[in-house]
């Protein structure tokens, strides 16, 4: 029954929708708009240090380099490492990439700014209109303490919000989304797991569950076995597909 959004029946989307009983968010880039609203973090940090490059394009560097030395780590799976201290690890060598002089504090101020992320424009809505008829869950990376006081930030509610932390490993390790469905007492099938990654759809549809791609950015999912169930555009299309008028 995969296939985006337009592939679907009429038929396949009511037995999706018949046997879904929690929707799951990856939260970093999905619920809260990671790329905007670091940006703007950073710019005058790095006018003030002189740096005449991108600030995008800067934020597009750590978070690559955050996403290599988490997915090292969770290749590992040995003693898992937290989300804070493996970014701290990627915005420095960063930093030092971009040849900025910098301190142990600014690195960790930067780092703190993901808590006051702030959620797309359509969340809110598209997330209470989902909040009808299913269960809320959030599955991230973060840390638990980064996740609740995230919460003040954002304002969006969730009925549980798991971090990895739980399984000892990052995502798309399988031990995470097992771990995230036993907490929410389902099976892994009764979970549409929601994310604007294709790493993590694809480590969630591995794993068991259902999916659902929310592609912002117009891409390509890429030729994996492992496709979503559906593929929208944002949030606010994913929430008039799952709860109809």
């Amino acid at each position: 029954m995969s296939g985006t959004a337009n592939q679907m029946s009429s038929g396949d989307l009511d037995v999706l929708r018949g046997g879904i009983k929690v929707c799951m968010f990856d939260q970093y880039g999905t619920v809260v708009d990671m790329q905007k609203g670091l940006t703007e973090y950073v710019t005058p940090f790095l006018k003030a240090k002189g740096w005449t490059g991108r600030p995008d394009a800067f934020v597009t560097w750590w978070r690559r380099t955050h996403f290599e030395n988490s997915m090292i780590d969770a290749l590992l799976h040995t003693t898992h490492t937290s989300y804070r201290v493996i970014g701290e690890r990627a915005v420095a060598y960063t930093l030092e990439r971009a040849g900025i002089a910098h301190s142990a504090e600014e690195v960790s101020d930067l780092v703190e700014a993901i808590v006051r992320l702030q959620p797309f424009p359509d969340v809110p809505q598209a997330l209470g209109r989902l909040r009808s008829t299913y269960r809320m869950a959030v599955l991230s990376n973060g840390d638990p303490d980064m996740l609740e006081a995230a919460k003040a930030h954002h304002q969006v509610q969730f009925d549980a919000v798991i971090s990895v932390a739980a399984a000892g490993s990052f995502k798309p390790h399988v031990v995470t989304y097992r771990k995230a469905a036993e907490l929410c007492g389902v099976a892994m099938h009764e979970v549409l797991f929601i994310a604007n990654h294709a790493f993590d759809c694809i480590g969630a549809k591995a794993a068991g569950m259902r999916t659902a791609f929310i592609d912002r950015r117009a891409r390509p999912f890429g030729g994996t076995p492992h496709q979503p169930d559906l593929v929208v555009p944002d949030m606010a299309a994913l929430a008039r597909l799952m709860v109809p008028d």
